[in-house]
């Protein structure tokens, strides 16, 4: 019998996977320093999520569970693709003014990566809040590692968010390095679980 707790691909975009990121990365330092305001992260995220996942479903792949409370988006190994004008400026529409604090963030985070990437890059992974405490998380990040290590591949993430540190160290993550965004960004965690 299987539960709400199986973790699969799924192999279309969802606006509900979307939703249940932008819920999980409400309060994430990252995003709010991109977007300050509250009000402003809850009507931009779920948007942002959908061109998020759109674009992790063309190039690496979309993980979720069966009720879409727990996601991940996903890049392949090797050199990450060009997302292209046209989500560019689906997401100039979205960040308006905040879109160079976006950037910024992205091509710090580029910045800390090999290149070619040799690790499965795990983008986002999140929790609705309505879920959360229920190990879905914790599966979640496990069907990525096994995924990887089905291709022979680790994993490689980035966190600003401290608490996550040590989850996913308790994953055998290692931190690879520890770096601040330009201009008074927020502070992050490059961390990657060596293949198996």
């Amino acid at each position: 019998m299987t539960s709400q707790t199986d973790i699969g691909t799924i192999t279309a975009s969802s606006s509900r996977v979307a939703n249940t990121l932008a819920l999980a990365f409400q309060e994430d330092p990252a995003i709010a320093w991109i977007l300050p305001n509250e009000e402003t992260r809850r009507r931009i995220l779920p948007g942002m999520f959908k061109i998020m996942a759109k674009q992790s479903q063309r190039y690496g792949g979309v993980m979720a569970s069966r009720d879409q409370n727990a996601a991940a988006l996903l890049y392949p190994a090797g050199k990450v693709k060009d997302d292209g004008l046209w989500d560019t400026l689906r997401l100039l529409l979205l960040f308006t003014t905040a879109l160079p604090r976006g950037l910024k963030v992205a091509e710090a985070m580029h910045a800390q990566h090999p290149n070619p990437q040799p690790h499965l890059y795990l983008r986002y992974l999140g929790v609705s809040p309505k879920a959360q405490g229920q190990g879905l998380g914790g599966d979640t990040l496990r069907a990525v590692i096994n995924r990887a290590s089905q291709q022979g591949k680790g994993v490689l993430l980035e966190t600003a968010n401290e608490s996550n540190v040590s989850l996913y160290s308790r994953f055998g993550f290692e931190i690879a390095s520890e770096w601040d965004v330009p201009g008074g960004g927020p502070h992050f965690w490059t961390m990657v679980r060596p293949a198996e």
